[in-house]
């Protein structure tokens, strides 16, 4: 193939029978070139320099350094040789795949998620620093990533996160106040979310999250904070749960209730006997459980279930109860609740609880 740029006449020899110093010095000269000249290389021209670049690259005194120097050279590129990219990428040193990790575009998110997977600390602190970040590689990074790495990508503006990855990142937030103010910072942060990290969060982590919010948000915290601390505002349906709080007492005197009890009430969608049944189980009052139940949000099926030892089975059932025999879950609506339920802490899932039971009461 014919080219437009200069190649080294001695190219050939070389490859063939150069000293790996000798190699290293052509190595460094054809970059020159094609840095020089990348804006005007076309597929062709890309493809020789590759080509060359790979064949000179192995056997060149220093590697480690000169792969080093190469990935900080193209990182910038949206054009440098792809082979010869795909290769440094995948280098365990971080000295040479993290200028790429950081900055190139020619990094496919499969493969970028696929070494948030494989890779250790370092290299997922490298790809936090990307300008933009998908919800597959921050999905990997919150389930994988150390206190210092979850930091850098909630402060990331530009790391968008999926449903589940949220979840995630409010639940790593719980007991880490830096991480909570980054989190609680972010624009794509909705009330519900914020409501989610507040309940969630131990006290000096909601003490720190306010020192660090700006006025307006300060405002939003202060009026979340306040819904945690009193009832619903929204209108709930009046149900007579005397005859189920009876029945109840007889359930505990015979020594039936417990998990199963709750299980056969809900699969039977006896709500009043459920909440009723929840309420002596968790100690919180039928006042603030049943519109907490009837709610449109899953969670607080997942925080009670969690608190009180319960199986998915169980927590699958009460989900049920919530809609109504007349509706069902979206099957991904109930795998997203499943997931958020195995990875909720219980002792997150206690303190939301111990919450709830702190609420006046306004019979």
């Amino acid at each position: 193939m014919s080219t437009a740029f200069p190649l080294p006449p001695e190219l050939d020899d070389v490859v063939d029978r150069g000293t790996p110093e000798r190699r290293a010095e052509v190595v460094r000269r054809i970059a020159d070139l094609f840095v020089q000249g990348a804006a005007r290389f076309n597929a062709g021209h890309v493809q020789v320099f590759d080509g060359v670049l790979l064949r000179l690259l192995p056997e060149a005194e220093a590697e480690a350094e000169l792969r080093s120097e190469l990935a900080r050279r193209f990182c910038s590129l949206g054009n440098a040789p792809p082979a010869l990219i795909g290769q440094l990428v995948q280098d365990e040193d971080i000295a040479i795949a993290g200028p790429l990790l950081r900055r190139s575009s020619q990094i496919a998110d499969d493969t970028l998620a696929a070494l948030a997977r494989s890779r250790g600390q370092t290299h997922l602190m490298a790809i936090t620093e990307r300008t933009v970040i998908a919800p597959p590689i921050t999905d990997v990074i919150v389930r994988r990533g150390d206190r210092e790495v979850l930091r850098a990508i909630a402060l990331n503006t530009g790391a968008e996160f999926s449903s589940s990855g949220f979840d995630g990142l409010i639940r790593r937030a719980a007991q880490d106040g830096v991480l909570a103010a980054a989190v609680g910072a972010r624009d794509d942060l909705s009330a519900p979310r914020l409501k989610d990290l507040l309940a969630s969060s131990a006290e000096s982590v909601r003490r720190k999250l306010i020192e660090a919010a700006t006025p307006n948000a300060r405002i939003a915290i202060n009026r979340v904070l306040r819904e945690l601390a009193g009832e619903p505002t929204q209108p709930v349906v009046k149900r007579d749960f005397a005859p189920a709080q009876r029945a109840i007492v007889t359930l505990h005197h015979r020594g039936d209730l417990g998990e199963e009890a709750v299980l056969d009430f809900a699969r039977a969608f006896q709500y009043e006997e459920t909440v009723a049944a929840l309420s002596a189980m968790s100690g919180v009052r039928i006042a603030t459980l049943d519109p907490l139940i009837a709610g449109e949000r899953h969670d607080p099926m997942l925080m009670l279930g969690k608190a009180l030892g319960f199986g998915w089975i169980t927590v699958r059932a009460m989900i049920g109860l919530q809609l109504g025999p007349d509706r069902m879950p979206a099957s991904p609506d109930v795998e997203e609740a499943r997931q958020n339920f195995e990875q909720l802490a219980p002792q997150a899932a206690q303190r939301v609880v111990g919450f709830w039971k702190m609420r006046p009461s306004v019979d």
